[in-house]
């Protein structure tokens, strides 16, 4: 998996690219302007030219391209801005620090007991997805970098079309609307990878979590030992842009309960 750094490095890389491009561009066009000044009968078009307008055409016509995932700003309702973008396996210091920032109320809301610290083997689960049947995706404080947010789904080993869900927000960056452009993002990478429905399991006593799920047409399937598992059915979009099938709502705390691992 590309990390940041690298996306970065990449994208310093097409500006120089592009810029070289245009330098050979404007001697190109001395070149045949010298030509027809000296009587020549006529300049054609350089094919490295050609080629360099080519590869500009592709960078911008393929969303798949490493530098097209490097995140997205998206702007809270408290006007809070966040970066989010992949999880990736240099993560971890990251999701460590943002454990150290929860309550104990919302560790034990998250993985339905008292969980203290994340060990290196959970860091390394959590962190190192495979973004087709393990994704994560993360939420970083455009001022100072700390990750905010993170939102998961693990594909059920049993039916290929459902998943697993959590979603996580540290407490003081809980009730700005983080938790649903989290969730709502992760509805659309799931449908990108076929997934068809969502699961998640909540303590019986999570209101805000169950309230969500509730306006995002959840419906309760199970009831168990002071929980309750929900079930979501994500609608196929007709178009890029249509928020039909994403669950919608203001998730309070971003609190969904644990995966498996």
């Amino acid at each position: 998996m590309i990390n940041y750094y690298i996306y970065a490095a990449l994208a310093r890389e097409r500006s120089n690219f592009l810029l070289r491009e245009a330098q050979a561009a404007h001697r190109a066009d001395q070149w045949r302007l010298h030509q027809q000044r000296a009587g020549a009968a006529g300049a054609h078009r350089s094919p490295l030219r050609r080629l360099f307008r080519w590869l500009r055409r592709a960078w911008t016509a393929w969303p798949s391209w490493p530098g097209r995932a490097a995140g997205r700003r998206v702007v809270l309702r408290d006007g809070s801005a966040v970066l989010i973008r992949p999880v990736n396996g240099d993560d971890a210091p990251l999701l460590a620090d943002g454990f150290a920032r929860l309550s104990p109320q919302s560790r034990r809301l998250r993985f339905l007991r008292r969980k203290d610290e994340l060990t290196p083997a959970e860091l390394r689960y959590f962190t190192d997805v495979d973004h087709h049947d393990h994704e994560a995706i993360g939420a970083l404080d455009r001022r100072g970098g700390r990750g905010v947010g993170i939102a998961r789904f693990v594909r059920d080993a049993g039916d290929p079309h459902a998943a697993e869900i959590a979603v996580t927000v540290v407490d003081d960056w809980q009730g700005r609307g983080l938790g649903t452009e989290l969730l709502a993002q992760l509805s659309g990478r799931a449908r990108a990878e076929g997934i068809r429905r969502f699961t998640a399991l909540v303590s019986a006593d999570n209101v805000m979590v169950a309230a969500l799920l509730r306006r995002a047409s959840a419906s309760p399937v199970h009831r168990e030992h002071g929980t309750v598992e929900y079930e979501i059915t994500l609608a196929p979009r007709e178009q890029p842009g249509d928020p039909r099938g994403e669950p919608c709502g203001e998730p309070g705390d971003g609190r969904l309960a644990p995966l498996p691992g």
